[in-house]
């Protein structure tokens, strides 16, 4: 089969079959987008009903904690195959960016299929994992007694969904030649479910050796699927590649703790590095850990990882903050809240730059995301900026860094994964930021009157407004003040958790938007499924790092890592230095949550081990990763801003953000040498 791509500008109909086969899988993925829209929008609504339930009428719920959960397990797998064929999901583009277009398309092929060997054997075992609970009727320990199998099965057909959206991009990139090759694939699927439905329970092994036909079979039809689709040279490469590195695993077993982990971190490098997106790469080294470096194999752990990892209340918040952003965006007010900063700040040399910092912390205490508040201000403060005379270096610059406050003021969906992984309370993260967060801002304004001094030309003359403009200004505000409020008040006094509040800004922004006539059903629906995707993406990241982690714990390497610490006898300033330093060098080329989730089953207990705060190194490691936000080449705040303005070069925005970055660093040494800034809040208050 040849390797040829067409010519980016070749015009070629899309044979009828072909073009049946897009459309039915767009199809199939819009059902389960909506499906998950649908989930959002209840679990955002019963949740709401549980607060006023509980707090107005002092009548809490039994079922609303046990169904907003699984509600959130079928929005974060129904949809990833949503957020596949939106191409969100998150990879490394240094190497693949840099080749020519077909080696691109070889190298893009080859990594979708990498990631349809690991969801297959999800899939696979995920399946297993459902009929096994429904045979043994195993119920959820809650007071509903849900049969598990229930709400376990939309994560098995989410991820068969996924499997169909990555087969269609497949298909896309480079169509089968002939009628044959084009139904080969259906058929290998039709065929290997029908196999392993008929394997049943039983796992049939290789006399002798620690290989299942189950596995073997899976491994065969991938690289049919390939051979069919994609051309021989592709999938005779990949298998190569991988073979290879499945050799290098099975003869690492039972080497020693150092081998073996340099093993992993060097394999989720090389596959990040080729452009594997970050939650399949993760997943790949636990799949390999899974499979050959334990004393047996043991593929359950997949699904087992997989459902424990998504089926947590408290993770429900991220799609409640992300809706809430969005939803505020569709508004209208963050442009208003925009204009009445500007109104105050206007007589200040700089006054539309404070006004951008002032307004992203703003939106930040109510949105979350780092990435909605970069895109806001993307679109209302920067043009403003760059029409009154600012240079763009320093616009972009502000807009960047205030994008960062995104997740460092609560609430944050940074934190809240953090709270997650590590077990500790996210009402006490959230207070924890809140001091950092604004001491942070206030430094930021006073990067931009410094750089005002260096080059007087950056920032133009500041102009007044009458006081009668100020005070209407913040009348149209009011509205996004009450929402703040809303969100940070209820959590606060213990009205509602930080899970609960989200819930209670989606719908408050809800009904701002409805009252200020911005939102009909068809924009409603875009918001939705714009934070499935988001979601899904995100939870996949979480799915791998479970994975690769749950890998790494067997094998005792935390352990080990802390060990090593001990031994050398380190100063805990020295430690930490080294901590820092890894975190930079990693955000200058992994998103930032995938950083933060692949590396907190090693960094945590070394923190832990030199008598650092685990509250305290939360608020740290959201800084370290707010830097990687900003950092080249792979920084998704800069590309964000990029992608919004067609005049500004991306070296320009980059530019103008370092002294920012520069700033950070020192502010995080600030907070390693008082970490009463961070902890004295909590304290108080918790």
């Amino acid at each position: 089969m040849a390797d040829a791509v067409l010519p980016n500008d070749a015009v070629v109909a899309a044979p009828p079959s072909r073009a049946a086969v897009i459309r039915g899988i767009d199809r199939i993925v819009d059902g389960a987008g909506f499906v998950a829209a649908l989930a959002l929008a209840a679990m955002t609504a019963i949740v709401v009903y549980e607060v006023i339930s509980r707090y107005v009428f002092n009548e809490p719920t039994i079922w609303v904690t046990e169904i907003g959960t699984y509600l959130f397990v079928a929005i974060t797998f129904l949809g990833m195959a949503v957020a596949q064929r939106g191409n969100a999901h998150i990879r490394v583009e240094i190497l693949v960016d840099s080749l020519p277009t077909e080696w691109r398309t070889r190298l893009e092929l080859a990594t979708l299929w990498l990631a349809l060997l690991f969801t297959a054997f999800c899939t696979w075992h995920g399946a297993r994992f459902t009929f096994l609970e429904y045979v043994h009727g195993a119920r959820d320990w809650g007071l509903l007694s849900t049969p598990q199998w229930l709400p376990q099965l939309p994560m098995t057909l989410g991820l068969g969904l996924f499997i169909v959206a990555m087969l269609r991009d497949i298909h896309e990139l480079r169509p089968p030649r002939t009628p044959l090759a084009q139904w080969t694939v259906p058929v290998i699927a039709l065929v290997l479910t029908l196999a392993l439905i008929g394997m049943g329970r039983a796992d049939w092994r290789l006399p002798g050796t620690r290989f299942d036909w189950g596995s073997i079979l899976v491994c065969i039809s991938v690289v049919i699927g390939m051979v069919a689709w994609s051309g021989w040279r592709i999938a005779l490469a990949t298998t190569l590649a991988f073979g290879a590195l499945a050799l290098v695993f099975y003869l690492s077993r039972g080497t020693s703790q150092l081998w073996l982990g340099s093993l992993l971190g060097l394999t989720l490098i090389v596959l990040l590095f080729v452009g594997v997106r970050v939650a399949f790469a993760m997943g790949l080294v636990g799949l390999l850990g899974l499979y050959f470096l334990l004393p047996m194999t043991q593929l359950p752990v997949l699904p087992d990882r997989a459902w424990t990892s998504i089926n947590s209340f408290t993770l429900t918040a991220v799609p409640s903050f992300v809706l809430m952003g969005a939803l505020l965006v569709r508004s209208g007010i963050t442009t208003e809240l925009f204009d009445a900063l500007v109104a105050w700040f206007g007589r200040t040399k700089g006054g539309l730059a404070h006004a951008s910092v002032a307004a992203a912390a703003t939106f930040a205490a109510v949105c979350g995301s780092s990435l909605a508040t970069a895109a806001t201000l993307g679109s209302v403060a920067a043009p403003e900026m760059v029409k009154r005379g600012y240079s763009p270096r320093l616009t972009y610059g502000v807009v960047a860094a205030g994008a960062t406050l995104g997740i460092l003021i609560p609430p944050s969906i940074a934190m809240i994964i953090y709270g997650n992984v590590v077990g500790v309370a996210v009402t006490q993260l959230f207070l924890a930021g809140i001091i950092p967060g604004l001491l942070l801002s206030f430094l930021f304004m006073v990067t931009v009157f410094i750089w005002g001094l260096v080059s007087p030309r950056s920032i133009p003359e500041g102009e007044a407004y009458p006081m009668s403009r100020k005070i209407a200004a913040t009348v149209g505000v009011l509205p996004f003040v009450l929402l703040i409020v809303a969100v940070l008040g209820s959590l606060y006094l213990g009205i509602a958790t930080p899970t609960e509040a989200g819930a209670i800004g989606a719908v408050a922004a809800f009904l701002m938007a409805v009252k200020r006539g911005r939102l009909d059903a068809s924009s409603l629906y875009a918001c939705l499924l714009d934070t499935v995707k988001v979601t899904a993406f995100i939870m996949l990241i979480v799915v791998g790092a479970a994975v690769m982690s749950w890998v790494f714990d067997y094998l005792k390497l935390p352990r080990a890592m802390v060990q090593l610490v001990t031994d050398a006898g380190l100063e805990p300033w020295l430690v930490f230095a080294i901590i820092v330093l890894i975190y930079l060098i990693l955000g200058c080329f992994i998103e930032s949550i995938a950083m933060m989730l692949m590396t907190l089953s090693v960094t945590f207990p070394v923190i832990v081990s030199i008598g650092l705060d685990p509250i305290w190194f939360g608020v740290i490691l959201v800084l370290l990763v707010e830097i990687g936000l900003v950092t080249p080449p792979v920084g998704l705040v800069l590309f964000v801003l990029k992608g919004m303005s067609d005049n500004v070069s991306l070296k320009d925005i980059a530019y103008g953000v370092i002294p920012f970055i520069f700033l950070m660093l020192g502010f995080i040494w600030l907070l390693y040498f008082f970490p009463g800034i961070v902890t004295w809040l909590p304290s108080k208050i918790g």
